[in-house]
């Protein structure tokens, strides 16, 4: 069966860093989409990122512009989220998805994702 891991979430102060690494396995990776989200307790989950099949056509909502990098592995079935000058508001339980499509467009729609990781915490501290 399709399994999405996340690792790599944690507790960092503001300013700081963290990578998170999202691991597909029971899927042919080069076949999806990826996109990353976020949620916090009491909120809709928040679309951060969507990263294409081939790595090359990257979006992501305004408030992580310019502090998040979204990458991929296609020959480690790995999708990163690399998160620099991090800020409170970051705080939140950060989410996996895969979506099908070898197209170019993005989808920053949580419903259009066909599978999730099981989330990982991140907390950004004072």
């Amino acid at each position: 069966q399709v399994q999405l891991v996340e690792s790599g979430g944690g507790l960092v102060q503001a300013g700081g860093s963290l990578r998170l690494s999202c691991a597909a396995s029971g899927l042919t990776f080069s076949n999806y989409a990826m996109g990353w989200f976020r949620q916090t307790p009491g909120k809709e989950r928040e679309f951060v990122g969507d990263v294409n099949w081939t790595g090359g056509n990257v979006v992501y909502v305004d408030s992580v512009k310019g502090r998040f990098t979204i990458s991929r592995d296609n020959t480690k079935n790995t999708v990163y989220l690399q998160m620099t000058s991090l800020k409170l508001e970051d705080t939140a339980v950060y989410y996996c998805a895969a979506r099908r499509s070898r197209t170019f467009t993005p989808s920053t729609t949580w419903r259009n994702y066909d599978y999730w990781g099981q989330g990982t915490q991140v907390t950004v501290s004072s």
